[in-house]
């Protein structure tokens, strides 16, 4: 683990009917850093508030060198036209690219990832955890990283597209959701794919 980067990765958005899907990358040099964020819980887990304190976290420790993250998206279009593993493959190995900008090295460093998710074969050191999320804190904080970022999206998607309730559901399948599309019909951010059965939106 010496002079190697540990990433983990997560996504978030895999199961709304209207939003991205995103993929977060966490990357450590130090497992060290890791104590930083004793406690710290799975996304899913957490509260608004808490995911956005260890948020900030993340981000002050991303500007003293400490930390490192990046979070990419996938749109609805691209998960209706190709489906959502391909969404999510697309945006998770554009994460680790990004990263790999900032230092080649992020290429061999070893990445954790949650659940079903696989990267790029050019990554030679991954394993895939399930549940990984709830035992990995590298992988919970990767899913804090696109939680975050992506419920952002949903609350500015709510100002364009008001009465559909993004800043509350952030996009979910909830009550209030289908009632708004009974009573509006689909916005360009709905998945049209995942509300094939619904001919009335």
């Amino acid at each position: 683990m010496k002079n190697r980067y540990l990433i983990g990765i997560d996504e978030a958005g895999r199961g709304p009917l209207a939003g991205p899907v995103a993929v977060g990358v966490f990357a450590v040099k130090s497992r060290a850093i890791l104590r930083k964020f004793h406690g710290v819980k799975d996304s899913k887990q957490l509260s608004e508030k808490q995911r956005e304190e260890w948020f900030r976290l993340i981000r002050t420790l991303s500007k003293k060198g400490e930390a490192f993250y990046a979070v990419s998206f996938s749109r609805p279009e691209t998960i209706d036209a190709k489906g959502l593993s391909y969404a999510i493959y697309s945006a998770l190995n554009r994460s680790l690219r990004r990263l790999e900008i900032f230092d080649a090295r992020f290429r061999t460093g070893k990445i954790l990832l949650d659940g079903s998710l696989h990267a790029s074969d050019r990554y030679e050191d991954q394993t895939t955890i399930i549940d990984g999320d709830a035992k990995e804190p590298i992988i919970a904080l990767a899913s804090i990283c696109a939680k975050v970022l992506r419920d952002r999206r949903m609350v500015k998607a709510a100002k364009q597209f008001p009465g559909y309730g993004f800043e509350i559901h952030k996009g979910y399948g909830t009550k209030v959701h289908y009632k708004a599309l009974k009573k509006h019909g689909m916005t360009p951010i709905h998945r049209r794919s995942f509300l094939r059965s619904l001919h009335k939106f």
